[in-house]
């Protein structure tokens, strides 16, 4: 019983993993599809949108069918009502670069290509995507820290570009204002989307220590949510 088990459990894992390598390149096709106005990797990413939904539902009715049928306790319950909360993030990961991808098919210019803080600000989201999945399945509570503390880089560029387009405006006296309010958005998008990995990293703690950030016992977050 507890072999196949086990073996669910690394289901769960590697369906996690593919999940988070699909929000990875999502990411990083938007980046260049705003970078070179890319028309048809921009629809890609919204039918990529589609498989991470996808994802969603197979690894929930995974997670559910693990709860009702193995009933776990204790670290092994702490693991998957933790992927549970993951996933929503990871879609909601999936909804934000299909956001970008509209943006560039609505802009039809290359909106990004002359702010390159936008293209470290994409890299340093999605690294923290990948390292906090990476400490889900390898049970890594300091690499799940790491993730949580890497968000105030991910703030703080986007403080910067915030900035940098107000500047612009000022000068340019409100001419492309659209592709500025683009940009701004964009910006917005990878930003949310470094809280969404930080969210998926304090799931990770919790699923470690039975500890989560905020405090809330996990039968009250679950209610509230």
């Amino acid at each position: 019983m507890r072999n196949r088990f086990d073996m669910q459990l690394q289901l769960l894992d590697e369906q996690l993993t593919h999940m988070g390598e699909l929000c990875e390149t999502a990411i990083a096709k938007a980046t260049k599809a705003l970078e070179e106005c890319d028309m048809e990797q921009a629809r890609a990413i919204m039918e990529a949108d589609e498989e991470i939904d996808q994802m969603e539902k197979d690894i929930e009715r995974l997670c559910l069918k693990l709860l009702l049928q193995q009933q776990p306790v204790a670290k092994d319950l702490r693991r998957i009502s933790a992927a549970l909360k993951m996933i929503t993030d990871m879609e909601r990961i999936g909804d934000q670069t299909a956001d970008i991808a509209e943006i560039v098919i609505s802009s039809r210019h290359n909106t990004a290509a002359d702010i390159e803080e936008i293209g470290i600000m994409a890299a340093a989201a999605s690294k923290m995507v990948r390292d906090s999945v990476t400490a889900y399945v390898t049970k890594d509570l300091e690499r799940a820290k790491n993730v949580v503390e890497a968000d105030d880089a991910v703030d703080h560029l986007f403080d910067t570009i915030r900035d940098e387009l107000v500047d612009y405006i000022r000068k340019e006296r409100g001419e492309n204002g659209k592709r500025i309010f683009d940009l701004i958005m964009v910006t917005k998008y990878l930003e949310r989307i470094g809280d969404h990995a930080t969210n998926i990293a304090e799931w990770v703690e919790f699923s470690i220590t039975g500890v989560h950030r905020n405090g809330t016992a996990l039968g009250e977050k679950l209610i509230k949510e």
